[in-house]
C-alpha cells in the first residue's frame, strides 16, 4: 500500500473515532440532563472516566449536601457523586474539601492565575453548577408582598440583584448553587434550578 493510501485510511480511521467519542459524550450529557455534578467536574465523559466511586467526596462535603447516585439511574452512574441543590445547595467552601479529597482527579480545581502585579493571587473563580432562575409567578415580591428571604444567602457577588424590592438573577455571575433556593420561604420555591445539559429548570 503506498504511503498516500496509508494516510488517507489513517485520518479516515481518526475521524471514525472522533464521532464515537462525540457521539459517547452528547448521550452521557442527555443522561447527565436529571443531576448536578459536585464543584469543578470535569466533563461529563471525563468525569466517568476518572470517577472512581470511593465516595471520598461525599464524605468530606461539610454541608452534606452530596450524594451517591443510586442505581435506578444505572450501573454505570450508580455510586457516582451528585449535588442536591433542591433541598440545600453548595455553600462553595472556600478551601474546596469535595475537590480536594478527590484523588482520581474527577473533580478537578482550575490552574491557579498568576500572581498580579501588586504580587496578590487572583482570587479562585466560582464553578459553574447548574442555571437558576426566578419563577416570577411564585417570588412573592412579584406578587406584591415584600419579602427579601433570600438576601444575603448569594455567595457571589453579582449574581443576585434587586430591582427595588423583587430579586433577579444574572446568570453570567450565578454559579447555581441553590442557596437562594434553599432560603425562599415560596412553595413551591420561586428559585428554579436546572442542570448545565438540561434547558428546562427543577
Amino acid at each position: 500500500m503506498d504511503e498516500g493510501r496509508r494516510n488517507f485510511f489513517r485520518r479516515a480511521a481518526g475521524k471514525a473515532a472522533e464521532h464515537v467519542v462525540e457521539e459517547a459524550d452528547a448521550r452521557l450529557e442527555a443522561r447527565a440532563s436529571r443531576w448536578i455534578r459536585p464543584p469543578w467536574a470535569r466533563p461529563e465523559l471525563e468525569f466517568m472516566l476518572a470517577c472512581s466511586r470511593c465516595e471520598a467526596c461525599i464524605q468530606a462535603c461539610p454541608h452534606k449536601v452530596l450524594f451517591p447516585l443510586p442505581a435506578r439511574y444505572g450501573a454505570d452512574v450508580a455510586q457516582t457523586p451528585a449535588l442536591d441543590v433542591l433541598d440545600g445547595g453548595c455553600h462553595l467552601c472556600e478551601d474546596w474539601p469535595c475537590v480536594k479529597a478527590c484523588e482520581p482527579a474527577a473533580l478537578r480545581l482550575p490552574e491557579a492565575k498568576e500572581a498580579t502585579g501588586a504580587g496578590e493571587a487572583v482570587a479562585q473563580p466560582f464553578p459553574k453548577l447548574a442555571h437558576a432562575a426566578i419563577n416570577t409567578a411564585e417570588c412573592l415580591p412579584y406578587q406584591g408582598p415584600e419579602c427579601g428571604a433570600c438576601e444575603g444567602s448569594c455567595p457571589v457577588p453579582g449574581a443576585l440583584l434587586w430591582d427595588g424590592t423583587r430579586p433577579r438573577i444574572d446568570m453570567t455571575a450565578c454559579s447555581g448553587c441553590g442557596l437562594c433556593r434553599a432560603a425562599c420561604i415560596a412553595d413551591p420555591p420561586a428559585v428554579m434550578i436546572s442542570s448545565l445539559y438540561r434547558k428546562e429548570a427543577l
